[in-house]
């Protein structure tokens, strides 16, 4: 029979081979456990500037992780301490430190999206804010016509509108009403100025006239192909010295436009309405893109000097008021 050495032979060994293994059990229990069941939820913002350490004792802090110094220890394990992505994020207690390293350097950055169509007004874009529950439409507004505001951001203008660029933007948590119109005229004036400059300056147009005449062939050209016609209409008539008659102009800050534009519509005045007012309407009525903007600069050569919507969203272009009469009764009876 073998007989088994004394149980005390294997005592430190036994110890040696435990001490061991804890802080190894440790580790591996802080990787895979989160610190709650996802009752909590926090936005953290990591700045560029932040190193990895920081980073675990902030999360340390906000009680996301249970230890700093394992967070910080796993990241360097793993080589991944200096692949962190900064930004916004948003964190809840029911994420491990793996997953939340995951998000780390994944760069899975707390996003709120905010799309500007081309075309859209201030007022529309407001209505958006609110309906997205992203700023308070109302002080949007406000800013969109804050002169010391303008003045900082180069608008020669008494509004933004026409000069905040349509795209999608973060609308970060720490944004306001003001920080949003900086960061759309923000990107007017790096992409728009620098392309635009210097050909406004070769046909002798300002910025106004441009974005004005911009904003009204958005709303009225609904086949982008049409906004050079539409173009060469508003020309004519400006240069006959008749009124432009835009639909879209009678209703700017009092509705969207869409659907039928009333006679009562048309009757209202508004220094916007170009249907009692001579020339351009006071300003621009939206904020166009670019296909909106060549159109101007680079209108047809027509004769055109009226136009009128048919039902596929085209419009059958006239040279005079006779064919422009039989249209109106061809297309709208």
């Amino acid at each position: 029979m073998m007989l088994l050495p004394p149980l005390r032979k294997w005592r430190a060994p036994l110890v040696i081979l435990l001490l061991l293994l804890l802080p190894l059990l440790r580790f591996t229990t802080f990787i895979r456990s989160p610190m709650g069941a996802g009752t909590e939820s926090i936005i953290i913002n990591f700045k560029e500037a932040k190193s990895f350490r920081s980073i675990a004792e902030e999360l340390a802090q906000k009680k996301l992780i249970s230890s700093g110094l394992l967070f910080t220890l796993y990241g360097r394990l793993r080589g991944e301490d200096s692949k962190v992505k900064a930004g916004y994020y948003r964190f809840n207690d029911a994420l491990s430190p793996r997953e939340i390293l995951r998000m780390l350097v994944a760069g899975e950055v707390y996003l709120r999206l905010f799309v500007l169509p081309e075309g859209y007004s201030i007022y529309q874009a407001a209505e958006l804010l609110e309906q997205q529950r992203l700023l308070d439409g109302t002080r949007f507004l406000a800013r969109c016509s804050d002169r010391e505001l303008l003045r900082s951001l180069g608008i020669p203008e008494t509004s933004a509108e026409g000069y905040l660029l349509p795209g999608t933007y973060n609308v970060e948590p720490e944004m306001d009403e003001a920080g949003l119109v900086r960061v759309m005229a923000g990107q007017f004036t790096r992409q728009r100025r620098p392309r635009y400059e210097a050909r406004l300056q070769a046909v002798g147009m300002s910025w106004h006239e441009l974005l004005t005449i911009a904003s009204m062939i958005e709303k009225e050209a609904v086949s982008p192909a049409e906004g050079p016609i539409i173009a060469s209409v508003f020309a004519n008539r400006l240069k006959n010295g008749m009124r432009l008659q835009s639909d879209p102009t009678s209703v700017y800050g009092v509705r969207a436009f869409a659907g039928k534009i009333t006679r009562a519509d048309i009757l209202k005045p508004s220094a916007y309405n170009t249907y009692l007012v001579s020339g351009l309407p006071s300003g621009p009525i939206g904020n166009p893109g670019d296909a909106a903007l060549e159109a101007v600069l680079a209108p047809a050569r027509s004769s055109y000097l009226y136009f009128v919507a048919k039902q596929d969203g085209t419009h059958h272009f006239s040279a005079t008021l006779e064919e422009h009469n039989r249209a109106v009764q061809s297309y709208l009876k």
